[in-house]
């Protein structure tokens, strides 16, 4: 029904609008919804080659129902010695990175949507029920819960005993890590129209930088949520609402005072954290995702499944993977000499991050894959939409 009610107000917003331009729009958002875009292309099938690595399989099991088959931002978390995870219907895992073993598990009750995200000897969790909740990271004892003004869809940060959640109305709220006591929030209006996802938070320094449905980047500072700066990095074009979305989905990445982000439609940027200036933009990139990086390069899966190696300093495109096309594709995660991605029919791709050749894959589940892959030292994680969680590595012989 929501889907129906989104599609008639994009008709009753284009107007005169071409109709072949409105209905590809619509076609974008709808499958978007459903977790990729279509575009009519069907999903590229998978190309028969010789793979040039062995993927070993660590160790496989199972969390609850695991995302429950829908689009939420439950991604596992490794600190405190632990793989920190959690399913929708309220279950929280500590695991034992080497084994896969429950170290501990409560059960929360509550239809969780996003996390964890890791603090001070705290994980943070939030819900479609506009819920925050902390848990002791060594026992999972509940600490506290907080009420937020809608659903939280993006994973909590947390620095200097300040966790920081984005809510789906456009709300930032800070919070005690030791509390849960609001300590300051940000109003910012969410357009009439836009995509299902909201890019994390970053907390670089003093401040707290987070991206928009507008497509503007805006920072805060953390002590006190007083505004910084704020400045353009996509710009909406087209006629109507649909073709204008510029919706900064992505979670942002820093590196040496620099932010990286991308949006729908809009391009990818680089962002001095300081004052920010607009360093570069590639606009030929559409991505709601989410980026990685290594010590020079980004590497990105674009709105249609094709993944890229950008160059950090110019955002010059070095090489585009093109053969798991519309395959529904996670954020890439880097892993050695690796570019590591999954795809909705829960197959593992590597990469390489020289050419972005495909060297080879594994099916570890029957479900989709939609959580960006966690890397720790020389193993890879990977978490599907029906609760599989599974260690992976490259065998060395």
């Amino acid at each position: 029904m929501r889907l129906i009610t989104l599609l008639c107000v994009c008709l009753a917003l284009t107007g005169c609008a071409a109709m072949d331009t409105l209905s590809e729009s619509v076609d974008g958002i709808s499958n978007y919804f459903k977790g990729g875009e279509d575009n009519s292309d069907p999903p590229s099938a998978l190309l028969e080659y010789t793979p040039e690595i062995k993927i070993q399989e660590v160790w496989k099991e199972s969390v609850g129902v695991g995302a429950d088959e829908q689009s939420l931002k439950l991604i596992p978390a490794s600190g405190f010695g632990k793989l920190l995870i959690a399913d929708r219907e309220g279950l929280v895992e500590a695991r034992d990175l080497d084994t896969g073993r429950v170290i501990w598990e409560v059960k929360t009750e509550l239809n969780l949507s996003a996390g964890p995200g890791l603090g001070a000897g705290t994980v943070i969790l939030g819900s479609s029920d506009a819920d925050v909740v902390a848990l002791n990271a060594d026992t999972g004892v509940q600490l506290w819960k907080t009420k937020v003004s809608s659903e939280v869809l993006s994973v909590p940060v947390v620095a200097n005993d300040i966790v920081v959640v984005r809510t789906t109305d456009g709300e930032m709220v800070a919070l005690s890590e030791k509390t849960g006591g609001k300590r300051w929030n940000y109003e910012h209006n969410a357009p009439a129209l836009s995509v299902r996802g909201i890019g994390a938070p970053l907390i670089v320094g003093e401040h707290v930088i987070e991206g928009y449905d507008n497509g503007k980047m805006i920072a805060l500072r953390l002590l006190d949520g007083k505004y910084a700066w704020e400045t353009t990095v996509a710009i909406p074009k087209g006629r109507s609402e649909v073709e204008r979305l510029v919706d900064l989905d992505v979670d942002p990445i820093e590196v040496a005072g620099v932010v990286y982000i991308a949006s729908y439609r809009g391009g990818a940027a680089a962002i001095s954290e300081a004052d920010g200036e607009v360093m570069w933009r590639n606009d030929a990139i559409s991505s709601y995702t989410g980026m990685t990086n290594d010590f020079r390069h980004l590497y990105l899966s674009d709105a249609t499944d094709d993944v890229w190696q950008i160059e950090q300093r110019t955002g010059a495109s070095l090489w585009k993977q093109k053969e798991l096309h519309q395959r529904k594709l996670t954020a890439p995660a880097v892993y050695g000499s690796y570019v590591v991605v999954g795809d909705f029919e829960g197959y593992v791709h590597w990469l390489s991050v020289n050419d972005g050749r495909q060297l080879g894959r594994v099916k570890i589940a029957d479900s989709a894959i939609d959580a960006k892959p966690l890397v720790v030292n020389d193993t890879v994680y990977i978490y599907a939409k029906d609760g599989t969680l599974a260690a992976l590595r490259v065998a060395t012989n």
